[in-house]
């Protein structure tokens, strides 16, 4: 059975595109305490929500991923829930279940948040996992429907050069600027003052447009037409479910609890969903960027009405430190991450469904939620904002300082 410090197999060496070994995480938290913990969040769950504050921290990505291990190792999970599209959960899945090239080739078509070596080895791990039990493998889904990618512009501008060459340009100057949101966010490169100004899902619509008017007239059987269309009917709906494209930080939240629920009641096997705290709360919350729309459901949420105590919400987060990108000073005196942090403490951990600690530390609450467009000056508006702390989170891990995630290439 496959341990925390698990050496790689010895013929990894040996195997196209072999994974290398992973970096060691830090672990703010003593192997003890997160044998207790994830004792505490097995009992009578069915899936188990572990969100971060933020995807830019190892030690956050750390204690949630040990967490996984032992829920895993030691609690009978097997199944795993990524926001991510379902191509990419299948993706995830294939490899973990033995198929051929690396954790970073699974990577290369995920959210780039999840592109990182930390993640590499947690697959990495969960690979190992499935080969010492093949008849009681860990799955991996992604909570998302499938989603467009590089493959799918380049079959559209394919066709386009092959049937109206002449308007070809014209479809490039709609596809090429919007397909960088695949590696960098709509919403996000509005934040960076980088995005070239019209919103993208309306080039994906105009693009549609012209791909159809050239389909609709074309007679030829061999051309590609019916696929064509399919594909960039699948760029539409990529970029007007986008952030920027619904106006929207929430999320999709019945769509993904949906997609949650019905995977755990069709196979059975209890769930880790990993996902963001402003996603994984098992209540409604406002999101501090768009407190104007007032509370708002999340994935948490839904799933805590349909599965009672059996749908367990965890909350990692932090106090401050380097993020990669930007460094994250200490938290403002009202947010609960500056009363969770003690000096001289690496982390802790609270059980909010003890009595004595829930009666210290309910209330309206905020936490600090840092997203791709955080930077310092924004900090008063990072975060969320709960009715009840203990309505929202069965359990708070909270980290003193973090570092950053190394990003696969």
């Amino acid at each position: 059975m496959p341990n925390d410090t698990a050496a790689p197999r010895q013929h990894a060496d040996t195997l196209p595109h072999a994974d290398t070994v992973p970096l060691p995480l830090p672990l703010p938290l003593p192997a003890t305490e997160l044998d207790a913990l994830a004792g505490r969040l097995a009992a009578g769950a069915a899936v188990v929500g572990l969100g971060e504050s933020t995807r830019f921290s190892r030690e956050t990505f750390g204690v949630r991923e040990q967490l996984f291990r032992r829920l895993v190792r030691d609690h009978g999970f097997r199944a795993l829930a990524v926001q991510d599209s379902a191509g990419v959960g299948q993706a995830l899945d294939a490899y973990v279940r033995g198929g051929v090239g690396s954790a970073a080739d699974a990577l290369a078509g995920a959210w780039r948040p999840g592109r990182t070596e930390e993640m590499a080895g947690a697959l990495k791990w969960i690979r190992d996992f499935n080969s010492d039990h093949p008849d009681d493998p860990v799955r991996i889904l992604g909570v998302k429907p499938v989603q467009a990618g590089d493959a799918d512009y380049d079959a559209v501008l394919a066709y386009v050069r092959t049937v109206a060459p002449e308007r070809l340009a014209e479809l490039a100057a709609h596809l090429e600027p919007i397909r960088t949101a695949h590696r960098i966010d709509e919403h996000v490169q509005r934040a960076r003052g980088i995005h070239p100004g019209r919103p993208f899902a309306e080039h994906a619509r105009d693009a549609r447009a012209l791909v159809e008017s050239l389909a609709g007239a074309d007679t030829g059987a061999s051309t590609g037409a019916g696929d064509a269309v399919a594909r960039v009917r699948l760029i539409v709906d990529f970029h007007e479910h986008s952030v920027a494209g619904r106006g929207n930080y929430a999320g999709e939240a019945e769509l993904w609890a949906g997609t949650i629920a019905g995977f755990q009641q069709r196979t059975g096997l209890r769930t880790v969903y990993w996902d963001g705290i402003a996603h994984t709360a098992a209540t409604e919350a406002t999101l501090g960027v768009a407190a104007e729309r007032g509370p708002q459901a999340t994935a948490g949420s839904l799933l805590r009405k349909r599965y009672g105590a059996g749908y367990v919400s965890v909350a990692i987060g932090f106090h401050h430190g380097d993020l990669g990108a930007v460094v994250a000073p200490a938290p403002a005196a009202d947010l609960v991450d500056a009363k969770l942090g003690e000096p001289g403490l690496p982390a802790r951990w609270l059980d909010l469904r003890r009595e004595d600690v829930r009666r210290e530390w309910d209330g309206p609450a905020k936490a600090r939620v840092i997203s791709g467009i955080y930077t310092p000056e924004r900090d008063a508006v990072e975060h969320l904002a709960v009715d009840s702390l203990a309505e929202a989170f069965d359990v708070l891990v909270h980290v003193r300082r973090t570092s950053p995630v190394h990003r696969l290439p």
